[in-house]
């Protein structure tokens, strides 16, 4: 896809900044013919690695600033104390036009709060939402929210839903996607006074949104449906969990090749089909959290990912952007018949 977009970096966010940004910007540039970068932090330590990269330095604009948002430092001193930071740099590039989004892989508490200070939601979002795209046994599926909000009301999980499935249409390209309200169980009567209230919403919704109902955790990977909904606290728990689950398969399947001669020789054989498999469920490819309901796109990178990663994370805004992901929103919410009008709807009518 050709983009003539301008992309905001926070160049020092991250475990191994600026090397990963530098090399991802260098990668995505490849993919995306006609993107530009904005990229914010020493330029004393940007400078050197953009020598070999010529085509890169050409379409990359270096904002210096020597304050960095490290992984350590709370919200409240982000906030206080991170006001010419590399990261709120970048965020501000998007709130004043210069870019399309951003895209960070430093701390993501600071990111949010930063991100959500300086966007605002969109008319009719209370809260926004982390957003990430999971491989399934049936492709790939969305799930939100994923740790910016611990509680939920019934309206935010409606929200989220809206948000979830404007996203499988436009990022994912799902046609019609279906959307599963996470729960301890599928029967109806199951969860909460939240969820339940969340479910009945979606359902009198039936004529434009396509709900399936309740979906528990092993239907996550399962695929069973195409968005999963769920406030921040079950979400980043299910993500966390999911991602160990990946780690200790890994480790395991290691232990198994290694541990005698014959399952050496094995592993010759099988190798063409664990290559597969490790590509299918290669975290690198699925990087990319979104920020979903700001007025500005802003996404957040895995802070150890390498610059094969950070590149895809740039792919995501990039996409977002091209599809007019936030306009599409506020399309959703009005055709849902779910839009709540902000304070300038309001006084206006």
């Amino acid at each position: 896809m050709s983009a003539s977009f301008t992309i905001a970096l926070d160049a020092m966010g991250g475990d191994n900044a600026p090397a990963i940004v530098v090399k991802g910007a260098d990668l995505a540039r490849r993919r995306f013919p006609g993107i530009r970068f904005r990229m914010f932090g020493d330029e004393a330590r940007i400078l050197p690695m953009m020598k070999r990269r010529k085509r890169l330095r050409e379409i990359t604009e270096i904002c210096h600033t020597d304050d960095v948002i490290s992984n350590e430092m709370t919200v409240s001193v982000a906030l206080r104390k991170g006001r010419q930071s590399s990261m709120q740099l970048a965020i501000n590039d998007v709130r004043e036009g210069e870019a399309a989004g951003v895209v960070s892989a430093g701390n993501t508490g600071a990111l949010m709060a930063m991100a959500k200070l300086s966007l605002r939601t969109l008319p009719g979002i209370d809260r926004p939402a982390i957003a990430a795209i999971f491989p399934t046994i049936r492709g790939e599926s969305v799930m939100l929210d994923l740790g910016a909000n611990v509680e939920c009301d019934a309206e935010n999980l409606v929200q989220f839903a809206i948000m979830g499935e404007v996203f499988a249409r436009t990022v994912l390209g799902t046609v019609d996607p279906t959307c599963g309200l996470l729960n301890v169980g599928s029967e109806e009567k199951k969860g909460h006074a939240e969820i339940q209230q969340a479910a009945a919403t979606l359902r009198e919704m039936s004529g434009v949104f396509n709900f399936h109902g309740f979906v528990e955790g092993d239907d996550i990977a399962a695929g069973i449906t195409d968005v999963i909904v769920s406030d921040g606290f079950t979400g980043n728990i299910a993500l966390k969990t999911t991602e160990g689950t990946a780690r200790l398969i890994k480790e395991f399947l290691g232990d198994a090749f290694r541990s005698s001669l014959s399952a050496r020789l094995g592993y010759i054989f099988a190798r063409r089909g664990l290559r597969k498999m490790r590509d299918r469920i290669d975290p690198r490819r699925y990087n990319g959290a979104v920020f979903l309901g700001l007025t500005g796109i802003a996404v957040k990178s895995h802070g150890g990912t390498d610059a094969f990663g950070f590149a895809n994370a740039i792919g995501v805004a990039v996409d977002m952007a091209a599809n007019g992901f936030n306009e599409k929103i506020t399309e959703g919410l009005e055709s849902f018949g779910h839009f709540k009008p902000g304070p300038v709807e309001a006084a206006a009518s």
